[in-house]
Protein backbone atom coordinates (compact mmCIF):
# COMPACT_ATOMS: atom_id res chain seq x y z
CA UNK A 1 0.00 0.00 0.00
CA UNK A 2 1.58 3.33 -0.69
CA UNK A 3 2.06 5.83 1.75
CA UNK A 4 -0.30 9.04 1.75
CA UNK A 5 1.92 12.32 2.08
CA UNK A 6 0.42 15.38 3.31
CA UNK A 7 1.34 17.81 0.70
CA UNK A 8 -0.58 20.70 -0.61
CA UNK A 9 -0.71 20.53 -4.40
CA UNK A 10 -1.29 23.63 -6.18
CA UNK A 11 -0.53 23.85 -10.16
CA UNK A 12 1.11 20.74 -11.07
CA UNK A 13 2.64 20.32 -14.75
CA UNK A 14 3.27 17.74 -17.02
CA UNK A 15 6.77 15.93 -16.43
CA UNK A 16 8.65 18.84 -15.13
CA UNK A 17 6.27 20.19 -12.35
CA UNK A 18 5.70 17.68 -9.46
CA UNK A 19 5.22 19.31 -6.44
CA UNK A 20 6.37 17.90 -2.85
CA UNK A 21 9.02 17.79 -0.42
CA UNK A 22 11.29 20.67 -0.59
CA UNK A 23 14.49 18.56 1.35
CA UNK A 24 17.71 20.30 1.26
CA UNK A 25 20.64 18.00 0.60
CA UNK A 26 24.49 18.31 1.70
CA UNK A 27 27.27 17.08 -0.33
CA UNK A 28 28.87 13.87 0.83
CA UNK A 29 32.29 14.49 2.05
CA UNK A 30 33.77 12.16 0.36
CA UNK A 31 33.52 10.43 -2.84
CA UNK A 32 33.20 6.83 -0.43
CA UNK A 33 29.95 8.35 1.42
CA UNK A 34 28.13 8.99 -2.04
CA UNK A 35 25.45 6.39 -0.58
CA UNK A 36 25.48 7.53 2.71
CA UNK A 37 26.75 6.09 5.98
CA UNK A 38 24.36 4.09 6.41
CA UNK A 39 24.23 1.76 3.26
CA UNK A 40 26.98 -0.48 1.37
CA UNK A 41 26.85 -1.68 -1.86
CA UNK A 42 26.34 -5.64 -1.02
CA UNK A 43 28.31 -8.60 -3.09
CA UNK A 44 27.47 -10.89 -5.53
CA UNK A 45 25.83 -13.39 -3.62
CA UNK A 46 24.56 -10.91 -0.56
CA UNK A 47 21.66 -9.37 -2.85
CA UNK A 48 18.53 -11.10 -4.18
CA UNK A 49 17.58 -8.27 -6.31
CA UNK A 50 20.88 -6.14 -7.08
CA UNK A 51 23.84 -4.64 -4.99
CA UNK A 52 21.70 -1.65 -4.15
CA UNK A 53 19.01 -4.04 -2.08
CA UNK A 54 19.78 -2.36 1.07
CA UNK A 55 19.56 0.89 0.26
CA UNK A 56 16.15 0.54 -2.07
CA UNK A 57 14.68 -1.63 1.00
CA UNK A 58 15.25 0.96 3.50
CA UNK A 59 14.35 4.39 1.72
CA UNK A 60 11.24 2.04 0.07
CA UNK A 61 9.83 1.53 3.40
CA UNK A 62 10.38 4.77 4.77
CA UNK A 63 8.44 6.35 2.06
CA UNK A 64 5.79 3.49 2.07
CA UNK A 65 6.45 2.02 -1.03
CA UNK A 66 7.01 -1.46 -2.05
CA UNK A 67 10.77 -1.93 -2.50
CA UNK A 68 10.87 -4.74 -5.19
CA UNK A 69 8.62 -2.06 -7.30
CA UNK A 70 11.27 0.38 -7.16
CA UNK A 71 13.75 -1.85 -7.74
CA UNK A 72 11.66 -3.53 -11.09
CA UNK A 73 11.53 0.18 -11.77
CA UNK A 74 15.20 0.97 -11.33
CA UNK A 75 15.93 -2.51 -13.43
CA UNK A 76 14.41 -0.94 -16.42
CA UNK A 77 15.47 3.26 -15.99
CA UNK A 78 19.05 1.97 -15.45
CA UNK A 79 20.02 -1.79 -15.13
CA UNK A 80 20.74 -0.54 -11.78
CA UNK A 81 23.81 1.48 -13.23
CA UNK A 82 23.62 4.37 -11.04
CA UNK A 83 26.45 6.53 -13.24
CA UNK A 84 23.97 6.48 -16.74
CA UNK A 85 22.64 9.77 -17.98
CA UNK A 86 19.91 9.82 -20.58
CA UNK A 87 20.08 11.87 -24.06
CA UNK A 88 17.25 14.02 -21.83
CA UNK A 89 19.20 14.49 -19.29
CA UNK A 90 17.81 11.96 -16.55
CA UNK A 91 20.10 10.45 -14.37
CA UNK A 92 21.04 7.74 -11.73
CA UNK A 93 19.37 4.70 -11.00
CA UNK A 94 15.81 5.71 -11.55
CA UNK A 95 16.70 7.89 -14.37
CA UNK A 96 15.27 11.54 -12.66
CA UNK A 97 15.05 14.88 -14.41
CA UNK A 98 16.82 17.33 -13.32
CA UNK A 99 13.29 19.55 -13.05
CA UNK A 100 12.09 16.91 -10.62
CA UNK A 101 15.52 17.29 -8.45
CA UNK A 102 14.64 21.31 -8.58
CA UNK A 103 11.04 20.45 -7.49
CA UNK A 104 12.10 19.08 -4.26
CA UNK A 105 14.78 21.81 -3.76
CA UNK A 106 17.62 19.08 -4.76
CA UNK A 107 21.08 20.49 -6.13
CA UNK A 108 20.85 19.43 -9.77
CA UNK A 109 24.54 17.88 -9.50
CA UNK A 110 23.63 15.71 -6.69
CA UNK A 111 20.81 13.68 -8.05
CA UNK A 112 23.08 11.38 -9.72
CA UNK A 113 23.72 9.65 -5.97
CA UNK A 114 22.09 6.71 -5.68
CA UNK A 115 20.61 7.61 -2.11
CA UNK A 116 19.18 10.99 -3.00
CA UNK A 117 18.48 9.25 -6.34
CA UNK A 118 16.11 6.47 -4.90
CA UNK A 119 14.93 9.26 -1.87
CA UNK A 120 14.03 11.56 -4.53
CA UNK A 121 12.27 8.75 -6.66
CA UNK A 122 9.93 7.86 -3.76
CA UNK A 123 9.31 11.15 -2.84
CA UNK A 124 8.01 11.29 -6.43
CA UNK A 125 5.91 8.26 -6.12
CA UNK A 126 4.39 9.62 -2.99
CA UNK A 127 3.46 13.09 -4.52
CA UNK A 128 1.78 11.28 -7.53
CA UNK A 129 -0.28 8.48 -5.50
CA UNK A 130 -1.59 12.12 -3.59
CA UNK A 131 -2.88 13.87 -6.64
CA UNK A 132 -4.23 11.38 -8.56
CA UNK A 133 -6.25 10.84 -5.02
CA UNK A 134 -7.67 7.26 -6.61
CA UNK A 135 -10.52 5.58 -4.68
CA UNK A 136 -9.44 3.89 -1.79
CA UNK A 137 -10.90 0.36 -3.19
CA UNK A 138 -8.83 0.97 -6.44
CA UNK A 139 -7.48 -2.61 -6.88
CA UNK A 140 -3.89 -2.89 -6.70
CA UNK A 141 -3.18 -3.69 -9.84
CA UNK A 142 -4.88 -0.75 -11.44
CA UNK A 143 -3.24 1.31 -9.11
CA UNK A 144 0.05 0.58 -9.33
CA UNK A 145 -0.17 0.68 -13.27
CA UNK A 146 -1.16 4.05 -13.40
CA UNK A 147 0.88 5.25 -11.37
CA UNK A 148 3.68 3.71 -12.75
CA UNK A 149 2.50 5.33 -15.73
CA UNK A 150 2.31 8.69 -14.34
CA UNK A 151 5.69 8.01 -13.41
CA UNK A 152 6.98 7.27 -17.37
CA UNK A 153 4.63 9.72 -19.35
CA UNK A 154 4.10 12.74 -16.40
CA UNK A 155 1.11 13.17 -14.31
CA UNK A 156 -0.29 15.38 -16.00
CA UNK A 157 -0.99 13.62 -19.28
CA UNK A 158 -2.64 11.08 -16.84
CA UNK A 159 -4.79 13.48 -14.99
CA UNK A 160 -5.98 14.60 -18.29
CA UNK A 161 -6.90 11.03 -19.72
CA UNK A 162 -8.77 10.53 -16.20
CA UNK A 163 -10.69 13.41 -16.69
CA UNK A 164 -11.75 12.91 -20.03
CA UNK A 165 -12.90 9.21 -18.94
CA UNK A 166 -14.72 10.37 -15.87
CA UNK A 167 -16.97 12.79 -18.31
CA UNK A 168 -17.55 10.42 -20.45
CA UNK A 169 -18.48 7.86 -17.57
CA UNK A 170 -15.99 5.67 -17.20
CA UNK A 171 -13.78 4.56 -14.31
CA UNK A 172 -11.40 6.97 -14.18
CA UNK A 173 -9.47 4.70 -11.49
CA UNK A 174 -9.10 1.19 -14.00
CA UNK A 175 -6.01 1.09 -15.74
CA UNK A 176 -7.78 -0.16 -19.65
CA UNK A 177 -9.63 2.87 -19.30
CA UNK A 178 -6.57 5.02 -18.30
CA UNK A 179 -4.52 3.46 -20.98
CA UNK A 180 -7.59 4.14 -23.62
CA UNK A 181 -7.75 7.44 -23.03
CA UNK A 182 -4.06 8.22 -23.31
CA UNK A 183 -3.87 6.55 -26.67
CA UNK A 184 -7.08 9.04 -28.06
CA UNK A 185 -5.20 11.75 -26.82
CA UNK A 186 -3.23 12.00 -29.94
CA UNK A 187 -6.59 13.07 -31.40
CA UNK A 188 -8.13 16.60 -31.86
CA UNK A 189 -11.50 15.80 -30.53
CA UNK A 190 -9.75 14.77 -27.44
CA UNK A 191 -6.83 17.06 -26.75
CA UNK A 192 -8.51 19.92 -27.96
CA UNK A 193 -10.79 19.18 -25.29
CA UNK A 194 -11.21 22.26 -22.85
CA UNK A 195 -10.70 19.49 -19.82
CA UNK A 196 -7.21 18.82 -21.27
CA UNK A 197 -4.40 20.66 -19.55
CA UNK A 198 -0.78 19.06 -21.53
CA UNK A 199 -2.14 19.12 -24.49
CA UNK A 200 -1.62 16.18 -27.83
CA UNK A 201 0.01 12.89 -26.07
CA UNK A 202 1.07 10.42 -29.02
CA UNK A 203 3.60 7.82 -25.98
CA UNK A 204 0.48 5.36 -25.02
CA UNK A 205 2.28 2.56 -26.76
CA UNK A 206 5.69 2.96 -25.28
CA UNK A 207 3.95 3.94 -21.57
CA UNK A 208 1.94 0.55 -22.13
CA UNK A 209 5.12 -1.34 -22.75
CA UNK A 210 7.10 0.17 -19.52
CA UNK A 211 4.29 -0.99 -17.31
CA UNK A 212 3.64 -4.23 -18.73
CA UNK A 213 8.23 -4.43 -18.22
CA UNK A 214 8.23 -2.84 -14.59
CA UNK A 215 5.56 -4.90 -13.38
CA UNK A 216 6.66 -8.12 -14.79
CA UNK A 217 9.85 -7.35 -12.89
CA UNK A 218 7.95 -6.65 -10.08
CA UNK A 219 6.11 -9.95 -10.07
CA UNK A 220 9.34 -11.92 -10.51
CA UNK A 221 11.34 -9.98 -7.54
CA UNK A 222 7.77 -10.77 -5.70
CA UNK A 223 8.86 -14.40 -6.49
CA UNK A 224 12.58 -13.94 -5.04
CA UNK A 225 12.31 -11.53 -2.51
CA UNK A 226 10.29 -11.32 0.86
CA UNK A 227 8.85 -7.98 2.52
Amino acid sequence: MFKKTVLTFGFLMVLTSFCGFHTRWTVPALASDAIGPGYSLLSEGDYMISPYDELIRSISEEEGHDWRLISAMAYHESRFRSHLVSPRGARGLMQVMPSVARQFGVPVELIADPEINVRLANQLLSSIVDALQMAEDTPAADRMSILLACYNSGLGHVRDARRLARRDGENPDSWDVVLSYLSLKALPEYYESELVRCGRFTGAGMTQAYVDDVLDHYRQYCRIAAL
